[in-house]
């Protein structure tokens, strides 16, 4: 005879009590926030996919659950994923429920989303442009070139290095000197001259109407830091799940 839960029982004891916390029958969350920290082959993308489904089966919106993780198609597994799982107890009902997982995707697309739909409220021009890392990469180059750092006598760091040092700098929110220091230590003896890069990088970002992936998440952030905006976000999205803290639901 199965049990009313049977498409948990596939989990192990650790991973059950991640799906199952804190959810009423109201599929609320009165135990508050919770983080959960593991490591490679222990479950995660499983245990996040039966985190869902079971949200779902127990009557949460899917429409106001935030999923996401690191690429496309991880994003496209966890979803079918949690319709396999929800289908066991929901049958083709599932379906339609997991269909309306709208807001399932990676970091930086769900970012680019958010950036776009709030775009006047945050003075971006909505048709702005991503760049991926290898296009960055290439913009960082031709400000390098312009800048006449391509030629210096003594190598001066390639593209690649350029826009890993400005990606560190601006993600840890650390000066370049702490970067250079602990992480490229080979680069110390160019802090000015990378300093003025960045600057023009910047510069010719903002003249292209252009975002590259760390901008997708920074701009994102800025956003949360707005107490009306954040409302407004977390009113649509008040449960949210990342695969980096898994499972990380949270009532904004």
């Amino acid at each position: 005879m199965l049990t009313a839960n049977a498409y948990l029982d596939g989990l192990n004891l650790e991973q059950r009590r991640a799906v199952e916390y804190g959810l009423n029958e109201q599929g609320n969350m009165p135990g508050g926030p919770l983080l959960v920290i593991a490591g490679a082959g222990s479950g995660k993308t499983n245990t996040l996919a039966h985190r869902v489904a079971h949200l779902i089966v127990n009557g949460a919106d899917p429409r106001r659950i935030l999923l996401m993780t690191f690429s496309r198609r991880a994003a496209a597994e966890m979803t079918k994923r949690v319709e396999r799982i929800a289908r066991k107890a929901m049958g083709d009902k599932a379906g339609v429920m997991t269909e309306a997982l709208t807001w399932a995707g990676t970091f930086h697309g769900i970012g680019a989303r958010l950036l776009r739909e709030y775009s006047e409220q945050i003075g971006l021009n909505p048709a702005f442009t991503i760049h991926d890392r290898e296009d960055a990469a290439d913009l960082m180059n031709l400000a390098r070139h312009d800048l006449g750092f391509s030629k210096t006598e003594k190598r001066f760091p390639t593209k690649g290095t350029c826009l890993s040092i400005y990606s560190r700098c601006v993600n840890a929110e650390v000066p370049i000197e702490q970067v250079l220091g602990t992480s490229f230590p080979w680069c110390s003896g160019w802090a000015a001259e990378l300093k003025q890069l960045f600057a023009a990088y910047v510069e010719s970002k903002q003249g292209q109407n252009v975002l590259d992936y760390d901008d997708l998440l920074l701009y994102w952030a800025q956003m949360m830091g707005d107490h009306a905006l954040a409302e407004d976000v977390g009113g649509a999205l008040p449960r949210t799940f990342g695969q980096s803290a898994l499972p990380a639901p949270s009532r904004s």
